[in-house]
């Protein structure tokens, strides 16, 4: 691909990741029900059993679960679940009792409701997913909420950072994994004229490139904005935003250079410290046991010298330890 096309390379798209839950075999909804309806019939109500069995199947063979236990019992699973269980416990198991756009749903509804609004899971959930993750959100938000994400989104934040988050809603971002080099040299520029060779900060700027490039694309520009400005785009953004808006940008740029790791971090940030951030750390661990929690574990141990396991074994307890230690792979007494 010499002479025109020079500066155009292929770059893989986004890092492939593997989860540590997987489908179960041999899986029988039959008589998973059965099992399920035992644990939560008479007095009392047996988590073990009920860890060992949504603890170890894949969401689509948890979906199958739910209308099997309806068809066989005629009882709702979830209605069950939600009588029996509570605490972070309840939390865990009902949020894996929903399908990933409907969980991601749920937790932007969450952070919208009442008083104040959790920006961190905002920009969490709009910032890390694909286009396709989005428009199924988006779909998922509707069905369950009867209103637009993209309005509730644009009613809870302002300024600055409500854009970023309209233009995350829509899953409009290029997906392609071709690399043009100088649009990269360009596009750096351009924010660096947009930031560090100005007075006062040209946020739309930041908002054109980072909210619409592909990833790959993404790579190049931030690698030749080191040559342009001798600063890395993370120095940029911290010296020249702040706040919600700052968080957002930090966590695209975080998300585009390594995925893993960032997810890593928001496991560490969620237990290190006094106390647990549960709904941090129920999330991450749901949202990404199935896709690339493998991973995500490879790059906690990597920066943080010590295993995921052991910050859930000396953070959580209980039934609550359990069922996080099985969905991230790893055995519980």
């Amino acid at each position: 691909m010499a002479g025109a096309t020079g500066a155009m390379q292929q770059m893989s798209l986004e890092p492939k990741g593997s989860g540590t839950l997987k489908d179960h075999t041999p899986f029988d909804a039959e008589d998973d029900s059965k099992k399920l309806r035992k644990a939560m019939k008479g007095l009392g109500t047996d988590e073990r059993a009920i860890i060992d069995i949504i603890g170890h199947r894949s969401g689509r063979q948890r979906q199958e679960l739910k209308l099997k236990f309806k068809t066989m019992f005629g009882r709702d699973l979830i209605n069950d679940l939600k009588s029996e269980l509570g605490g972070k416990f309840e939390d865990v198991i009902l949020a894996l009792m929903m399908s990933p756009p409907e969980y991601d749903a749920y937790e932007l509804k969450r952070a919208m409701k009442g008083a104040g609004t959790d920006e961190d899971a905002l920009i969490e959930i709009m910032c890390t997913r694909s286009n396709a993750e989005i428009q199924a959100i988006n779909a998922a938000y509707k069905q369950k909420y009867r209103s637009l994400l993209e309005k509730d989104l644009i009613s809870e934040t302002s300024g600055h950072f409500k854009r970023l988050m309209v233009s995350m809603a829509t899953g409009g971002r290029t997906e392609t994994a071709t690399v043009d080099a100088n649009k990269a040299r360009a596009d750096a520029q351009a924010l660096f004229q947009a930031g560090e060779r100005r007075w006062g900060t040209d946020e739309s700027q930041f908002n054109v490139i980072l909210a619409s490039q592909s990833y790959p694309q993404l790579r190049a520009v931030f690698d030749a904005y080191v040559t342009v400005s001798k600063k890395t785009i993370e120095a940029a953004i911290k010296s020249e935003m702040s706040g919600d808006l700052e968080m957002g940008m930090l966590t695209i740029v975080k998300v585009v250079k390594n995925k893993h790791a960032y997810f890593a971090e928001k496991l560490y940030k969620s237990m290190k410290g006094l106390g647990t951030d549960d709904q941090t750390l129920i999330r991450v661990v749901v949202t990404r046991c199935e896709v690339d929690m493998v991973q995500i574990k490879q790059e906690f141990q990597r920066a943080y010298q010590k295993t995921l396991a052991s910050f859930i074994q000396d953070d959580c307890s209980g039934y609550y330890k359990k069922i996080l230690l099985a969905l991230i792979g790893e055995t519980y007494k």
